[in-house]
């Protein structure tokens, strides 16, 4: 089928083989796109931020706005702060990355906690937290090379974690810095 110039579907319309198919949003997508469409947001604490949330101009954007909130360190800051004990290095990268790539050597005790559950592992509130899980945790994350790892330490420090931050150029700086590595 093909896109006509003519009116939209309307929500209630069953779209049949006899029915034109318009270039419009259908009603399901508007309610996900739409403010106007939206929900009122509830009051009270947890509640949404809906529409009033920050948008970005692209992706370099959001990260440009995460990393104004964080002190981001070297792989060589970071590898001085794990070895005297005062930061938790935890590695985001999916398995298949760390075993392509490699892995932070494994007596510098890395904690891999792959980005889709970061959240839930270091919140304090959070009935799936790891052990290190407080508000005063020195957590520094690690991707491949220092982008994803920042959106995630952003995402930390808004959930209070207030030490959270990344290593600049991730493992890729880490490795070329000669740092130690798993064999």
């Amino acid at each position: 089928m093909t896109a006509t110039a003519t009116a939209p579907v309307a929500a209630t319309t069953p779209v049949t083989a006899t029915a034109p198919v318009t270039a419009s949003v259908f009603w399901e997508s508007r309610l996900y796109s739409d403010p106007s469409s939206a929900p009122a947001a509830a009051d009270g604490p947890g509640a949404g931020r809906g529409w009033d949330a920050p948008l970005y101009d692209g992706i370099d954007d959001q990260l440009r706005d995460a990393r104004s909130r964080l002190l981001r360190v070297s792989a060589r800051a970071a590898y001085q702060e794990v070895l005297f004990g005062r930061a938790v290095l935890v590695d985001i990268r999916p398995a298949a990355q760390r075993a392509a790539e490699g892995e932070v050597a494994a007596h510098l005790a890395p904690l891999v906690v792959e980005r889709n559950v970061l959240e839930w592992r270091f919140d304090p509130r959070s009935a799936a937290r790891r052990p290190e899980a407080a508000f005063d945790t020195r957590v520094i994350v690690l991707c491949q090379e220092g982008y994803t790892s920042s959106l995630a330490a952003d995402a930390l420090l808004r959930l209070g974690i207030r030490r959270a931050t990344d290593v600049v150029g991730g493992f890729r700086a880490w490795r070329e810095a000669g740092l130690p590595v798993a064999a």
